[in-house]
C-alpha cells in the first residue's frame, strides 16, 4: 500500500496544563464563593455587634446627658412648692416697709435693687418695668419670688447658670453671679414679654401647666449657647409666676460632636427640626440655628459649615426617618444612604440624640477579614496546583504523548504502532485497544478502497439521471412562469378593454344621435328652390326655419363632435395603458430589474379614475376625492397604476347590488407617517365576511361568479415588490370595504444605496 504524505501536526496544548486550568478555575470559584460566604457571615456578625454597641452607646449617652435636664425640672418642682408656701405666708403680712427697704424707684420709672445694699454675686437682682403697677398683691408676689430665689439659687448655681422667677406683669427676679450688675444695667425699655421663656409660662401657651423648654439661643455678651426651662405656677387658678433656669449648652454640644464611637458621628436635634449639634453644621455666633423643616434663608447664613445640597438633603431624610420611629425601636435602618441610626430622646426637653454609623464602616471591616480568607485560599490553590501538575505530568501526560505519536503514524498509513501494553491500569488497557483498532482500520481501509471503485461508477450514472430531471424541472418552471405572466396580462388588459368597449359603445350612440338624415333633407329642399332661393328663405314658412335649424344643428354637431373626441381620447389612453401593461409584463418575463422614477401619486390616481371613468359613469358611481399634498414617490409608475385600476374596478363591481344613486366610492391620498404614503379606495358595496378576510389575497380566491381570483393576488405581490403593502378592512357583509396601498417615498434598496 502506498503511504500518504503526513502533514505536520499542529501544536497541542498540554493535557496537564488544560486539566490544571480547568480544575483551578473550579477551585477558584469555590474559593470565591467561600470568601463571599465568609464576608457575608463576618459582615452580618459585625453588623449585629454594631447594632448592640449603638443601642448601648445611645442609651447610656442619653441617660448621662438628660440628668441635667431632669434635675432642672426637679429643682423647679421644689421651687414651686416653696414659692406657693411663701405666697400663702405673706398673704396676711404687711410687706410695704420691707419692699421699700430692698427696692427703689429709679428716675426712668423702673424699680430695681437699692444700689447701696445690693451685691449681685450673693443675692438676686430685680427688674420691674415702668408700666407695672406695684400694688400690695404684686409686692407680696415679688417678695415671695425674691425670698425663694435667694434661698435656692445659690445652691443651684453649681450646675445652672441662672435661676429666677418671672412675674406675669413682666417683672423678673434672677440670680446670675457672672452678670452681677446685669439687672442694674438693663435699659428701661427692656421687656421680657418679647422672649420665648416668658410666653411659655402663659396659660394660653402652656395649658398643661408643665415645664417647657425654649429653643436654643445664644447669649450675645458671652457668645454662649443656652436653653431656658420655664415652669409656671398657678395658685387658686391664677397664674402668679414662672420659675426659670438657664442651662449652658456649649459643653453638651462639644461632647455630642467630639465623643463618638469609631466611624460614627452624633447629631442632636429638636423634634421641630432645629439642629442643636452637628459635626458639619456648626452654628455661627450672632445667628440663629438651622431649621431642617423651615430652612428659612440659605443654610450658609446660619451655619459656619452648611455642607453641600446633597448633605442637607441627607439630613432632612434622616430627620424624617427618625420622626417615623416606632415605639421601642432604638436602632433604625436607613437604607437610602446605607446607614444605621441609633435614636434616643432626652427626658425634659425631648431632644433627639442620633448616632449615625455608615454601614460602609462595618463592610470595610468585613472586607478586610474576607481578604485574608481569600489570600490564604489563593496560596493553598497555587500549592495544590503545583503538586497536581507534577503528578499529572508523570502519570498521564507522558503516556498520552506516546498515544499521540502512534495516532500520527496511523494517520500516515503506518499501521505498525508500538505502545506499552504492560501497564495494568486504564492506560495499559487503552494501548491494547489501540493496537486492535489499528488492525481493524487496516482491514476496513482495504475493503473501503474496493467499494469506492464501484461507487464511482454508480455516482456518474446517478449524476446523469439528475441532470435530465433538472432540465425537465427548468422547462416546467418556464412554462408556469409564462402562464402566470399571461394570466396577469389578460386580467389587467381585460379591465382596460372594458373601459375601451364602454367608450366605443358611447361613441356609436353619439354618432347615431347626430341626425345626419336631417341635413340631407335640408339639402334636397334647398336644391328644389335653387332658382328662387332668396324668396324661399325670406317668404316661405319652411324656408324661414331653414337657417335657425341649420344653426341649431351646427351647435349640436359641434357638441357631439367634442364628446366623440373625448371618447376617442379615452380609447387612445386605454390603448396606451394596454401597451404599457404588455411591456411591463414583457419586462417581468425578461428580467426582475425594476425601473423606478419620481411619480406624482395624485396624477396617477386621477389616471386610474379616468381609465375606469366610463364604467363608473355607466354604473352611476359617485366618486369623492380626498387628496393631501404629498411629495413625489420614487416607484414603478405602471405597476402602481395597475394596482389602482384593479382596486377601483373591484370596488365598482362590489357596488353592483347597491341601488343607483347610493353607490359611493372614496379615494384618499395621505402621508400619516414620515417616509410612507397611503392610498385608500373605500366603497359602500357588499363588504366581506370576517372569515373571508384572511383569504382575500390568495391566488384563485374570488367572490364574483365571473371572477378568476388573480387581480388582488397579483396586486398584493406587486405592492410587496415596490417595498410597500396592500391591506384590506371591512366591518362586515353589506358595510363596504377599504383597500389601502402603502408605499415608501423611496424604496428600501434605493435608500440603502443612497446611504452607502
Amino acid at each position: 500500500m502506498t503511504r500518504q504524505h503526513v502533514s505536520p501536526t499542529p501544536a497541542r496544548s498540554s493535557l496537564a496544563r488544560s486539566t490544571l486550568i480547568s480544575m483551578g478555575v473550579r477551585i477558584a470559584v469555590i474559593i470565591a464563593l467561600t470568601t463571599l460566604c465568609s464576608y457575608l457571615h463576618i459582615f452580618y456578625s459585625l453588623r449585629d455587634e454594631a447594632i448592640v454597641q449603638l443601642e448601648r452607646n445611645v442609651t447610656e449617652r442619653s441617660q448621662r446627658e438628660q440628668a441635667l435636664f431632669v434635675q432642672a425640672e426637679d429643682n423647679h418642682a421644689a421651687m414651686k412648692t416653696a414659692l406657693e408656701q411663701r405666697l400663702r405666708a405673706l398673704s396676711q403680712e404687711e410687706v410695704d416697709a420691707r419692699f421699700d427697704s430692698l427696692f427703689a424707684l429709679r428716675p426712668d420709672g423702673t424699680i430695681r435693687n437699692r444700689p447701696e445694699s445690693f451685691d449681685g454675686t450673693r443675692m438676686p437682682g430685680v427688674f420691674i418695668p415702668p408700666d407695672v403697677k406695684a400694688d400690695a398683691d404684686f409686692r407680696r408676689r415679688l417678695l415671695a419670688s425674691y425670698d425663694v430665689t435667694a434661698q435656692y439659687a445659690p445652691a443651684f448655681h453649681v450646675r445652672f447658670a441662672t435661676t429666677g422667677v418671672i412675674l406675669p406683669e413682666g417683672a423678673v427676679v434672677g440670680y446670675w453671679p457672672e452678670g452681677a450688675t446685669y439687672f442694674q444695667d438693663l435699659d428701661a425699655t427692656f421687656s421680657l414679654k418679647d422672649f420665648e421663656y416668658y410666653s411659655l409660662g402663659l396659660p394660653s401657651n402652656n395649658p398643661r401647666r408643665e415645664s417647657a423648654w425654649t429653643s436654643v439661643y445664644e447669649d450675645p455678651p458671652t457668645q454662649t449657647w443656652m436653653v431656658t426651662v420655664a415652669t409656671p405656677l398657678d395658685v387658686d387658678g391664677r397664674h402668679v409666676g414662672t420659675v426659670s433656669h438657664d442651662l449652658l449648652l456649649n459643653e453638651l454640644m462639644a461632647r455630642t460632636i467630639n465623643n463618638h464611637i469609631a466611624g460614627a458621628y452624633n447629631i442632636l436635634l429638636r423634634d421641630d427640626g432645629q439642629v442643636i449639634a452637628h459635626p458639619k453644621m456648626k452654628m455661627k455666633s450672632g445667628e440663629g440655628v438651622y431649621d431642617i423643616l423651615k430652612n428659612t434663608g440659605k443654610p450658609e447664613d446660619v451655619s459656619a459649615h452648611a455642607g453641600t445640597a446633597t448633605q442637607r438633603a441627607h439630613l432632612r431624610a434622616l430627620f424624617e426617618r427618625v420622626k417615623d420611629q416606632t415605639s421601642g425601636e432604638v436602632v433604625l435602618d436607613f437604607p437610602e444612604y446605607g446607614e444605621l441610626l441609633a435614636v434616643a430622646r432626652l427626658k425634659g426637653p425631648g431632644w433627639i440624640i442620633v448616632t449615625v454609623l455608615p454601614e460602609q464602616v462595618v463592610s470595610a471591616a468585613a472586607f478586610r477579614a474576607a481578604r485574608y480568607v481569600l489570600g490564604f485560599g489563593v496560596l493553598s490553590l497555587l500549592l495544590e496546583l503545583a503538586i497536581m501538575y507534577w503528578v499529572l505530568k508523570q502519570q498521564i501526560t507522558r503516556p498520552l504523548l506516546g498515544f499521540t505519536r502512534a495516532t500520527t503514524r496511523l494517520e500516515g498509513g503506518d499501521f505498525e504502532v508500538g505502545l506499552d501494553t504492560s501497564r495494568g491500569d486504564e492506560l495499559g488497557e487503552l494501548a491494547n485497544a489501540f493496537k486492535r483498532m489499528a488492525g481493524e482500520i487496516q482491514r476496513r481501509e482495504e475493503a473501503l478502497r474496493q467499494a469506492n471503485e464501484g461507487l464511482e461508477q454508480r455516482v456518474e450514472q446517478r449524476t446523469r439521471e439528475l441532470q435530465d430531471v433538472h432540465r425537465q424541472l427548468v422547462e416546467t418552471a418556464r412554462q408556469v412562469g409564462r402562464a402566470e405572466i399571461a394570466t396577469n396580462v389578460l386580467h389587467n388588459v381585460g379591465n382596460v378593454l372594458n373601459s375601451v368597449l364602454t367608450s366605443t359603445l358611447l361613441a356609436r350612440e353619439r354618432l347615431a344621435l347626430l341626425k345626419l338624415e336631417s341635413v340631407q333633407k335640408v339639402a334636397e329642399l334647398l336644391e328644389e328652390h335653387r332658382t328662387d332661393l332668396p324668396a324661399f328663405l325670406s317668404q316661405d314658412e319652411r324656408g324661414k326655419n331653414v337657417l335657425p335649424f341649420l344653426n341649431r344643428l351646427g351647435k349640436h354637431m359641434q357638441e357631439e363632435g367634442q364628446e366623440l373626441q373625448n371618447l376617442l381620447g379615452d380609447v387612445s389612453r386605454h390603448t396606451e395603458h394596454i401597451g404599457a401593461i404588455v411591456k411591463l409584463q414583457q419586462r417581468y418575463a425578461r428580467t426582475p430589474q425594476q425601473l423606478f422614477e419620481p411619480v406624482q401619486l395624485g396624477e396617477l390616481l386621477e389616471d386610474a379614475l379616468r381609465i375606469n371613468q366610463a364604467a363608473l359613469g355607466r354604473h352611476a358611481v359617485k366618486v369623492e376625492r380626498n387628496m393631501a399634498d404629498v411629495p413625489s414617490v420614487v416607484t414603478e409608475k405602471h405597476k402602481v397604476l395597475m394596482i389602482l385600476v384593479n382596486l377601483i374596478s373591484n370596488a365598482k363591481y362590489a357596488m353592483d347590488p347597491v341601488p343607483e344613486g347610493q353607490r359611493h366610492l372614496t379615494v384618499s391620498l395621505t402621508s400619516p407617517t414620515p417616509g410612507r404614503v397611503h392610498i385608500e379606495v373605500r366603497d359602500n358595496g357588499v363588504g366581506i365576511a370576517p372569515e373571508m378576510i384572511t383569504r382575500i389575497f390568495q391566488y384563485g380566491f374570488t367572490t364574483r361568479d365571473e371572477g378568476h381570483g388573480f387581480g388582488l393576488h397579483s396586486s398584493a405581490l406587486a405592492a410587496q415588490e415596490l417595498g410597500g403593502a396592500l391591506r384590506m378592512h371591512s366591518p362586515g357583509p353589506g358595510q363596504g370595504a377599504t383597500f389601502t396601498l402603502e408605499l415608501p417615498l423611496v424604496p428600501e434598496q434605493r435608500s440603502e444605496r443612497a446611504s452607502a
